[in-house]
C-alpha cells in the first residue's frame, strides 16, 4: 500500500468549459489546488497569458493541447510550450517516434532558454471517448483498444517521453510494465453512479490510484458541482490508500 503525504498532488483540475473569471473564482474557493489542466477550450478563449497568471498563483500546469502534426511542427510547438513553465505537456503518440523524439529534445531546449526545468511530455494513447465499437467502425482498426494502448505506450517510452495519458481501464497492465517514474495520467475519473458524459472508459478515483495511476484529471465532477470545495476534498480522501 502507498502512503500519500499530500493527496492534492494526485489531482489535476481540468479547467475545461471555464473562462478566466471562473478559474479565478474556483482557485479562491479551493486554495488547496496544486495542479490545473489547461486544455484547448481555455487556451483558445483566453490565450497563453492565462498560463502566466496561473504560474503567478503558484499552480502547476498540465498543458493539454494534444499536439499532433509533422515532426518539425510538433517539435517547434513543444519548444514554445516548454517556455511557459508548464510541468506537463501532451502530444499525440500517433505522431510517431521521430516526432516524439524531436519534441522531447525541443522541449528541453526551450526550457533551458528561459532557465526552467524541462517539462515532462506525455503521449496521448487512446482518448477516453472511444469505445470498442466506435474504434472499429469509425477508424476500421481491428486491434482492441487495450492492444493499441500497449503499443502506443511503448512508443512513448522508447521515444524518451515522461509518461502517457490513458484511461483508468488501462492503468493496471501498463503499470505492470513501467516504473513509477513513467507517469500514467488518467482522465475519465467519475464517482460511482455518476454521469459519464462524453467519456466511455471511466473508473472511480480510488480504483485508479490502486491500479497505479500517477495523477487523476478531474473536471466537471468538481468544477460544475454545487460545492466544488467539498467535492475536491472528497476526491482527495479517495486517493489516500
Amino acid at each position: 500500500m502507498k502512503n500519500i503525504d499530500n493527496p492534492s498532488e494526485k489531482i489535476i483540475i481540468a479547467l475545461d468549459g471555464m473562462d478566466k473569471n471562473n478559474v479565478f473564482n474556483l482557485l479562491e474557493k479551493i486554495p488547496e489546488i496544486i495542479w490545473v489542466k489547461v486544455g484547448l477550450e481555455l487556451f483558445v478563449s483566453e490565450g497563453p497569458d492565462v498560463l502566466s497568471i496561473l504560474k503567478d498563483k503558484g499552480k502547476k500546469i498540465f498543458l493539454d493541447l494534444k499536439f499532433h502534426d509533422i515532426p518539425t511542427t510538433v517539435a517547434r510547438a513543444c519548444f514554445s510550450a516548454s517556455k511557459t513553465g508548464a510541468e506537463l505537456i501532451s502530444l499525440h503518440t500517433c505522431s510517431g517516434i521521430k516526432a516524439l523524439k524531436m519534441a522531447n529534445e525541443a522541449a528541453s531546449e526551450g526550457a533551458a532558454k528561459v532557465n526552467l526545468k524541462p517539462p515532462k511530455l506525455l503521449g496521448i494513447t487512446i482518448l477516453t471517448s472511444w469505445n470498442r465499437e466506435s474504434f472499429a467502425n469509425d477508424l476500421l482498426i481491428n486491434q482492441s483498444i487495450d492492444q493499441r494502448v500497449i503499443h502506443l505506450a511503448e512508443i512513448a517510452s522508447k521515444s524518451g517521453l515522461g509518461g502517457c495519458v490513458c484511461s483508468p481501464r488501462e492503468v493496471k497492465f501498463l503499470r505492470e510494465v513501467y516504473p513509477e517514474t513513467f507517469e500514467l495520467v488518467t482522465p475519465g475519473i467519475r464517482s460511482l453512479g455518476s454521469n459519464v458524459n462524453d467519456q466511455s472508459r471511466v473508473s472511480d478515483a480510488s480504483e485508479a490510484i490502486k491500479m497505479g495511476a500517477s495523477k487523476l484529471v478531474i473536471g466537471r465532477a468538481i468544477t460544475q458541482s454545487n460545492d466544488p470545495a467539498y467535492m475536491f476534498k472528497s476526491f482527495c480522501d479517495k486517493v489516500v490508500i
